[in-house]
């Protein structure tokens, strides 16, 4: 593996861990939303602080695609639910279970065997101007498809995110590779359209995924989990040409790796608890993800038996 596909997977694992956390913010402004109420949200200071994770997530994901092929950085979008087990169980003050666990195992085991297979070179290829309109094109259709209105908000909106997700993270390997390349200008007719389309899917899959979440955490991340690699994948591999090392046996490692990996997330997604409704009062969900301390997500209060009044005292109530 060369040292730029080494940096593009520490920075896939810290951005990971930044979209983990603030997925878990989301689930729980969002399981406080009795209705669709995105115009509330916007009104939050903690809706804000979640986004902002996004946006330093995105930024990661952004650099890592500079020096790592599609079929390399996108796989490793799972490890955000797997850094989701450990923080969403902190938040709601439990313990991870032994399921969790063994769906994290099987998660990371298949991500290895991918990116084995998947290892290349730094991205060259970038897509041209008529191809990325077809694939917005085709996207967009697809995603109104998913989240007409009147759908059930679930894991057909999550679907849809993880779609706009994985269009915009290919998107963005054609804007940083063609707008860093010397022999051409930085900012031609081509890395502006293609960036106003980043811009338009990174932020429709930020609004398809507060709106998942409602319905919990588990399935819809799983589902994004899933579908945001799967569509970055094939445009990598059709359009981009960026393949699978190794020959027959390379891809038959590939699909096994990808087989492991999808088996330990739909573990993760059966494992998960239902969201909790009753904790009204907590105003930040950002800050109890990051700040809470382990021990003290959920004190149990202590009662102490009252003592009978003996004649003659007087006790104050």
């Amino acid at each position: 593996m060369s040292p730029a596909v080494l940096l593009a997977v520490g920075l896939s694992l810290i951005s990971a861990v930044a979209y983990a956390a603030a997925a878990v913010a989301q689930e729980r402004l969002a399981s406080r939303s009795a209705g669709p109420g995105l115009l509330r949200l916007l009104g939050t200071g903690a809706w804000w602080s979640a986004v902002g994770l996004n946006a330093a997530a995105a930024l990661l994901h952004v650099v890592s695609l500079k020096y790592g092929p599609l079929t390399v950085v996108q796989p490793l979008g799972a490890l955000t639910l797997v850094a989701a087990v450990p923080l969403g169980a902190r938040a709601a003050g439990r313990r991870v279970s032994a399921v969790e666990w063994r769906g994290t195992a099987l998660t990371l085991l298949g991500l290895a065997a991918l990116l084995v297979t998947a290892s290349g070179p730094a991205p060259e290829r970038v897509l041209s101007l008529t191809q990325a309109l077809a694939v917005a094109g085709t996207t967009a259709a697809l995603i109104g498809m998913l989240s007409r209105p009147g759908a059930r908000p679930g894991l057909r909106h999550a679907t849809a995110s993880g779609f706009a997700s994985g269009v915009a993270s290919a998107l963005t390997q054609t804007v940083t590779v063609a707008a860093t390349d010397r022999t051409g200008p930085a900012l031609s007719t081509e890395v502006i359209v293609v960036a106003v389309l980043v811009a338009a899917f990174a932020t429709g899959g930020l609004l398809l995924s507060q709106t998942a979440y409602r319905g919990g955490l588990g399935g819809p991340l799983a589902v994004v989990t899933l579908a945001n690699p799967t569509a970055a994948a094939v445009i990598g591999l059709t359009l981009l040409g960026q393949g699978l090392r190794g020959g027959a046996g390379g891809v038959l490692l590939g699909l096994a790796g990808a087989g492991l990996a999808a088996w330990g997330v739909v573990l993760l997604t059966r494992s998960a608890p239902e969201p909790d409704r009753s904790d009204e009062h907590d105003d930040h969900p950002v800050a109890a993800v990051l700040a809470l301390e382990p021990g003290t997500a959920a004190a149990e209060p202590v009662l102490v038996p009252r003592q009978p009044e003996q004649p003659g005292h007087l006790t104050a109530h």
